[in-house]
């Protein structure tokens, strides 16, 4: 797609001052008309008020927004459109040319440019029949090549039982060669009484097979005995730093592994081929599209424990090569181990932070700490369930406040993964830090997660400018579990304060974190709307009533958190995030025809996606 270039920018602001100018003029002229009022005959004011309708109807022509003048490729028309651009909160039409949208208001003033000089030959037009339309969704947290690769393999994530864990596997493994690796994942124990799976679970039906699968949070995996045999791992191993290895009473190694300790497994593994992980892109990248998300953060395929290589391999084999054959279906902006900050700096130095319209290059992202479900988020105070631990620090805080002033001193945007109150603080303390080590500037700092605060903590994130990125589908995971593990208090004060972030002022960025963890009961893939709905009604499974429903959101900011904030959270505002002029033309039409019944229930699908103006989905 083209590129705007100076001269039309400059164009793009002379015609938009033109229009100031007008109307600025033309209520001048009125204001003065008025202040003359009581010197004038009746006629004149009848002419006045004739005058004054006419210009009334002419200036409903230029409430819309618009960029430049010539022809439109597609005119979306009858329509209500919610752009999340709070200076035209809705619209009922919009005009698109190469990719981008040029001009967004109500029906009379795309008509009445129909009739000037936005329609040509070549015009498509849109009837929407009054349809919702919505910007592309942005998921600010999705790990995009392992949700493909995810879906190639065994999914764990309804099982309910010990027997249906085992029976998952045992068909799985049935029709594998002897000596491959049996991966997949997605359980999750509290489904089933919240005993933790061992490997003697498994080891009789996968003699000849080693098998890792990983815990719905990406925290901990299991492993068979065979796996563990060719990892050499044994029970006599010491818990390395930021992980464990779980043991039964007689001190064996169960075949769980928490953390750094997946390293000992993952490092075995064979690396995917570039064939399969390229097929992984457009498999993620099209169920994407589905769910009407446009954009996406990546944050890769980096987990403690794993490899900070795969992240580099993915951008050279797998984005590279999709964006120029073509392939690259939706937009991506990426994000690398902060250990490779200086890797990334050179790379942005050369080729700046837009490699194309589909690929952005983001920053960098580390780990503070674990996950709740695997009782590794850090917090102030033990788990109740656990008294002696109180969570992981996966990172030494020191080496990663000296990467993060590195980083960030050469213009990178930092995110980091905390999880536990502890972590948060830790992270908010450094961020503190860095910024007055190296000077204000628009940094835009993120905490990836931000599950759980103590009280007083939400207003720190606004007043330090960060950016908090959550996952509203955590919470359906983490209901029953956090109550279980921190007590009815601390999880309800503290958990998710989505509305106490707002009411600080705080810009939320809205993700899935797919495939690491999705709520079981539902399809296990990226879903902003029932993302959007879980925000606003934060009732789980098997409850009656909303979990903290002081904290439940209204449909206008769950949708910004999926679009503009989002958009606003890496760096991509100026491109996408809202239906604007000059911003790219990503939009989605839902089913619904009813603001008021999408606002109280929050149920629609998607039934459209487009990206740059053509339609991608279905």
């Amino acid at each position: 797609m083209p590129t705007i270039h100076h001269t039309e920018i400059y164009t793009q602001y002379q015609t938009k001052m033109r229009v100031r100018w007008l109307s600025v003029s033309a209520t001048m002229a009125i204001l003065l008309s008025i202040a003359s009022l009581p010197l004038l005959t009746q006629n004149t004011i009848n002419n006045y008020t004739t005058f004054t309708s006419s210009f009334s109807n002419f200036l409903k022509i230029f409430r819309s927004k618009t960029v430049q003048r010539g022809v439109a490729d597609l005119i979306v028309t009858n329509g209500t459109i919610f752009t999340s651009d709070d200076s035209l909160p809705f619209a009922q039409s919009m005009a698109i040319r190469s990719g981008r949208i040029i001009q967004v208001g109500d029906y009379s003033s795309v008509q009445f440019m129909s009739t000037q000089d936005l329609a040509g030959p070549g015009t498509r037009e849109l009837n929407l029949e009054g349809k919702m339309v919505v910007p592309g969704f942005i998921d600010s947290h999705v790990h995009l090549i392992s949700g493909g690769l995810q879906m190639a393999r065994v999914e764990l994530h309804d099982v309910k039982s010990k027997d249906h864990f085992v029976d998952k596997v045992k068909e799985a493994v049935a029709n594998m060669k002897q000596g491959s690796w049996l991966l997949g994942g997605g359980w999750n124990n509290d489904f089933w009484g919240g005993e933790l799976p061992m490997a003697s679970w498994i080891d009789d039906i996968t003699p000849h097979n080693p098998v890792w699968l990983s815990r719905i949070d990406g925290h901990m995996g299991l492993a068979n005995s065979l796996a563990l045999k060719l990892a050499g791992t044994s029970s006599y191993m010491n818990d390395p730093d930021g992980g464990a290895i779980i043991r039964n009473s007689n001190g064996e190694a169960t075949g769980l592994l928490v953390d750094s300790t997946m390293k000992l497994i993952t490092s075995c593994i064979p690396e995917v081929s570039v064939d399969v992980r390229r097929e992984a892109l457009m498999r993620a990248s099209n169920l994407a599209l589905m769910r009407g998300v446009t954009t996406v953060v990546d944050v890769g395929r980096y987990f403690p424990g794993s490899s900070t290589e795969t992240s580099w391999e993915d951008f050279s084999d797998v984005y590279t090569w999709a964006d120029l054959v073509g392939k690259m279906l939706i937009r991506v902006c990426l994000f690398f181990p902060i250990e490779t900050w200086a890797r990334l700096r050179d790379l942005k130095y050369k080729a700046g932070p837009k490699l194309s319209e589909k690929i952005y290059l983001g920053g960098v992202k580390a780990f503070a700490d674990g996950s709740l479900g695997s009782s590794s988020a850090l917090f102030h105070e033990p788990y109740v369930d656990e008294p002696h631990n109180s969570g992981l620090e996966v990172a030494d805080i020191n080496s990663l406040h000296g990467m993060t002033v590195s980083a960030d001193k050469a213009g990178l945007q930092v995110a980091i993964h905390a999880i536990g109150d502890k972590a948060n603080a830790l992270i908010l303390d450094m961020y503190a830090s860095v910024v007055s080590h190296n000077g204000f500037r628009d940094r835009r700092f993120r905490i990836e997660h931000a599950q759980h605060l103590v009280p007083g903590m939400a207003s720190r994130f606004s007043e330090q400018a960060i950016i908090a990125s959550v996952q509203p589908d955590h919470m359906l995971d983490d209901a029953d579990s956090a109550i279980k593990k921190l007590g009815i208090e601390r999880a309800t004060k503290g958990s998710y304060v989505f509305q106490s972030l707002l009411a600080s002022g705080t810009k939320l960025a809205f993700g899935s974190d797919w495939p690491v963890r999705i709520y079981c009961q539902q399809v296990a893939d990226i879903n902003p709307l029932g993302s959007m709905r879980t925000a606003m009604k934060r009732i789980p499974s098997g409850w009656h009533e909303a979990w903290s429903s002081s904290e439940c959101m209204n449909l206008s900011d769950a949708l910004k958190a999926y679009t503009i904030w989002a958009a606003h959270g890496c760096f991509l505002d100026k491109d996408v995030g809202s239906i604007s002029p000059g911003k790219l033309a990503d939009f989605v039409v839902l089913s619904t025809d009813s603001w008021d019944e999408f606002s109280r229930e929050g149920s629609a699908y998607v039934e459209a996606t487009y990206m740059g103006g053509i339609r991608a989905f279905p």
